[in-house]
């Protein structure tokens, strides 16, 4: 009843447009009372989006199973799950990103669909990193990254009316995303300790330069014993 509910609402978005085209009117047009309709959907924009519930509900049961090996990979695979959802009917992921395009009512609540799934990769990462230091906020980092690669490359297949692989741009942004997010998190020291001095040698002979670079707050003997160190070296 969902696909015959979602079947009849796009056939009468794309004949009357979005927003001349009335709940009675879908109902009228898949042969079932208002009643089904609501069972199925709580709203008109609802039926533009039927396979969202059950993606998210299997990305959240996959990242439940997945190995704790590399959380980074995993929600990578997690985000491939909806690009699937996308590619198993092409004609229709097309229509709909077009009817989106054209009402900005469904741009704002596909917004809200992608921050849900934003959400579940975040939870899964916090699980992984803790909540403690920099973990929160690596969390939050990567899964948006996650979904930003994703959602590039998904839009380009969806740009081109789904002609061609939508995997190969998808892997190929997810797959930055795991070469800059995969490596393991280097310890930040703690809010308000001073970063160490550093310097950066520059040129050779007599146009040798040595720029030192300190944090504030970095104690004065730190510094010097950095710029003695550098010369040194020299």
């Amino acid at each position: 009843m969902r696909e015959v509910l979602a079947q009849a609402a796009f056939q009468l978005f794309l004949e009357r447009g979005f927003e001349r085209t009335t709940v009675d009117d879908i109902v009228a047009r898949a042969g079932v009372g208002r009643r089904s309709f609501f069972r199925y959907f709580p709203s008109k924009e609802d039926v533009v989006f039927p396979d969202h519930e059950r993606c998210l509900a299997e990305m959240t049961e996959f990242l439940a199973a997945v190995d704790d090996g590399d959380p980074v990979g995993a929600v990578c695979d997690a985000a491939r799950i909806v690009l699937r959802m996308y590619a198993a009917d092409p004609e229709f992921s097309v229509q709909r990103y077009r009817l989106t395009r054209e009402v900005p009512g469904l741009r704002t609540y596909e917004l809200s669909v992608v921050r849900r799934y934003e959400q579940t990769l975040a939870g899964h990462l916090r699980g992984r990193f803790g909540a403690d230091g920099d973990g929160e906020l690596r969390a939050e980092v990567i899964a948006a990254s996650v979904v930003a690669a994703h959602n590039n490359g998904l839009r380009l297949w969806l740009r081109s009316g789904g002609a061609g692989d939508p995997e190969a741009a998808v892997d190929h942004a997810l797959d930055l995303v795991r070469d800059v997010w995969g490596r393991p998190a280097e310890p930040s020291p703690p809010l308000g300790e001073p970063v160490p001095a550093g310097g950066v040698t520059t040129g050779s002979g007599d146009n040798e330069v040595i720029v030192m670079v300190a944090a504030k707050g970095t104690p004065m003997w730190r510094v010097v014993q950095q710029v003695e160190a550098a010369v040194g070296e020299s």
